[in-house]
């Protein structure tokens, strides 16, 4: 975590105003975004709901009702200035966490682009490829250009290495467990992984370690609080603790491993 000496400031602050003014777009792009197509897990859930075949799970999925359409999610109250508020909070801590660095060139364009992301997922539960992509190739591009400055040869081959294990962690859980995460969560875990190991191997162990337990404690606490375990079987959207995670990473990644190292 860098010291608030003036420089860190004055960056912090015009990177809130950069970021804030892109998060007022944010219901813009996501009005702008390509519908998918028909959900064929939905339409044999519907044929297998007319035998009366479904599973606890499939009932559930079904219950949960189509996906809004996003010019619908676009329009929804004030998002335009919480998008901005949000996209100018995590600038900030982000220029906390890492500095007054050429790395702000990586991490920055993505705090508006993760807002979208985590918006659009919290509504539809899904996380457009499009958009993933797009903030992926953004990055690595960012990187490459960064590579010859950044005085660390293995930064950039670090930071491809964490997108690999990232999707491939990722993938191997959706593997072994579908019901548990959409196939948008491993595309998105590869560009977290980008994102953490750019700066270190131990913001990208803190980073996704954390997304987990910021999904999975306050799940478990409201299944408590109301004494409704089923409230565990509900099919909630993670691709916002991912990102959440980034940010956690970048703030408590360095202090971890000094701790460890110390101790």
């Amino acid at each position: 975590m860098a010291q608030l000496t003036d420089q860190v400031v004055l960056v912090a602050a015009l990177a809130a105003v950069a970021c804030g003014l892109l998060g007022l777009l944010v219901p813009v792009a996501i009005a702008h975004l390509p519908e998918p197509g028909p959900d064929p897990e939905r339409a044999e859930l519907e044929a297998l709901a007319l035998g009366g075949t479904l599973t606890e799970r499939q009932q559930r999925r079904l219950q949960e009702g189509p996906k809004p359409l996003y010019v619908d999610v676009a329009a929804a109250p004030y998002l335009g200035p919480v998008s901005s508020v949000v996209a100018a909070v995590v600038a900030v801590l982000v220029v906390v966490a890492v500095g007054v660095d050429r790395d702000l060139a990586v991490l920055l364009p993505l705090v508006p682009i993760g807002v979208l992301l985590a918006v659009v997922d919290l509504h539809t539960r899904l996380l457009p490829r499009s958009v993933v992509s797009g903030a992926v190739v953004l990055a690595l591009t960012a990187a490459l250009v960064l590579w010859p400055l950044s005085g660390e040869p293995d930064q950039l081959v670090r930071g491809v290495v964490g997108l690999a294990l990232g999707f491939g962690l990722f993938f191997v859980i959706w593997f072994v467990y579908p019901p548990g995460m959409g196939y948008g969560d491993v595309r998105l875990a590869g560009l977290c992984g980008l994102a953490l190991a750019h700066q270190g191997w131990a913001e990208w162990a803190v980073g996704l370690y954390s997304a987990f337990l910021l999904f999975g404690v306050p799940g478990v606490l409201l299944a408590v609080v109301r004494r409704d375990a089923g409230l565990l079987k509900h099919h909630f959207p993670f691709g916002p603790f991912l990102l959440a995670g980034i940010v956690v990473g970048l703030l408590a990644g360095g202090p971890v491993a000094d701790r460890l190292a110390t101790g």
